[in-house]
């Protein structure tokens, strides 16, 4: 390259991105000094699903599934050492929470990206080349130079095909729902998507009063019905380390219908959500006489979004069962809770060719570490961007703790003691010793 660098530092690890993924590694990296570590993130300062954090939302998991405790409980950066810190651990006890609010969660998050000096904002990892000996990191300030790097760059949001070009003011992802859903009073709002992200967002619209309150809000989903997330005792045990290397091991087409069949588990709606959003459309339909103020289509596949005559827009949707003809829902504003996809990863077009691939992931082993032609003492991992690989377990932070240990692991060439197995054979016992015998 023809730029100027300024003396290049060398690290142990390196991160790019400083998402939950790569802060849960940098937090356990923070007590291990021998090996030296730097995550970098393009961004000018921490954020976690800002544009969402809708008053009253919650998160869906325990709170001791934070950056460290499940895999290192002492450690200093765990979501009850940030409760102490701040003087509120008897404050948040006494409060007794069903569920983590996800504001606080977040400012968890934020408060050990402080705190750790070896986690910098505002500096964007533009390129990764490897010399023979190390990677070879440019980022748009310097070079830097690692043995292992470490792939946190997050996700984003996805709408589909047939509204890719229509984003804008009046048709955005949920993302950003914070500073677009204003000044909707007296508009048709239509929520596409029947996940947590849309229950929150309808319940946000209808729990409006006044002239802030839309004239209809229509919530579309091709889900049969608005699920509740199924988590119970033993779907758990499908988020515990021992079925995530059961999962590994499974033949791809085996882990497909295993994440189709399964999503409910990580992507269905709270049952307090979900109560709560019945509960304010008996009041707006029996106790308050607004009748047409709530539209409720599951079971419905979107088919077309269209500019209307008139302004605004249309949509058309199939129903999943009676295929003959369409719906159509007109609506001034159309929000997207369509979900996320891993984000790109184009600054490692230097050595993409040396990466081996498994679809549209990269192909990793056990470790996490994506195989590839380069040395074996020279690993690139991947976190958070493993799905078909991993399981629905690797976008949710249950396995953040457990998944940044194997890494450190590999990385320092230890095996830490794993957690004891689940109470479930996933494996088939086969032969003699299986022990279902009498």
């Amino acid at each position: 390259m023809s730029h100027t660098h300024p003396a290049e530092a060398h690290y142990t690890c390196l991160g790019v991105g400083a998402g939950p993924a790569n802060l849960s590694l940098a937090s356990l990296l923070h007590s291990e000094p021998e090996v030296s570590n730097l995550f970098l993130d393009r961004k000018d300062k921490f954020g976690w699903h800002d544009g969402q954090q809708m008053p009253g939302s919650t998160l869906q998991v325990s709170l001791y599934k934070d950056l460290v405790s499940l895999t290192d409980p002492t450690n200093p950066f765990s979501f009850l050492a940030y409760l102490h810190e701040h003087g509120r651990i008897y404050h948040f006890l006494n409060a007794q929470f069903s569920d983590v609010p996800r504001q606080e969660f977040r400012n968890y998050l934020d408060w050990a990206s402080r705190r750790n000096p070896n986690v910098r904002f505002g500096e964007e990892v533009r390129a990764v080349d490897f010399d023979g000996a190390r990677f070879v990191v440019d980022t748009d300030r310097r070079r830097l130079t690692a043995d292992n790097l470490v792939l946190g760059v997050g996700s984003r949001p996805w709408v589909p095909p047939q509204a890719a070009g229509l984003i804008g003011p009046t048709q955005f992802h949920v993302s950003e729902f914070l500073d677009r859903a204003q000044h909707l009073g007296d508009k048709r709002v239509a929520v596409i998507g029947g996940g947590q992200s849309g229950a929150e967002a309808f319940l946000e619209l209808i729990s409006r009063s006044g002239s802030e309150l839309p004239r209809r809000v229509s919530w579309i989903s091709r889900r049969r019905n608005y699920f509740p997330i199924d988590d119970s005792p033993f779907t758990n045990d499908f988020y515990m380390p021992g079925h995530a290397e059961y999962f590994y091991r499974l033949a791809p087409a085996a882990r497909e219908r295993f994440n189709a069949e399964h999503n409910l588990t990580s992507d269905g709606v709270s049952e307090a959500t979900l109560r709560e959003i019945y509960q304010r459309i008996y009041v707006h339909r029996f106790i308050e006489g607004a009748e047409d103020l709530v539209a409720l289509a599951p079971n419905r596949t979107m088919e077309t979004v269209r500019a209307a005559e008139g302004g605004g827009w249309t949509v058309e949707v199939r129903h999943n069962d009676q295929r003959q003809g369409t719906e159509r829902f007109d609506a001034d504003v159309i929000v997207w809770a369509t979900g996320f996809r891993p984000a790109a990863t184009d600054f490692l077009a230097p050595i993409a060719d040396r990466l081996e691939r498994e679809g549209e992931e990269l192909r990793i082993d056990q470790d996490y570490a994506v195989r590839w032609d380069g040395p074996a003492d020279r690993n690139i991992f991947v976190q958070n961007a493993a799905k078909q690989q991993r399981g629905l377990a690797d976008p949710n932070l249950s396995l953040n703790a457990w998944r940044s240990r194997r890494i450190v692991d590999r990385i320092r060439g230890l095996r830490s003691n794993e957690p004891l197995e689940s109470f479930i054979d996933w494996s088939a016992k086969v032969g003699a010793d299986a022990g279902w015998g009498v």
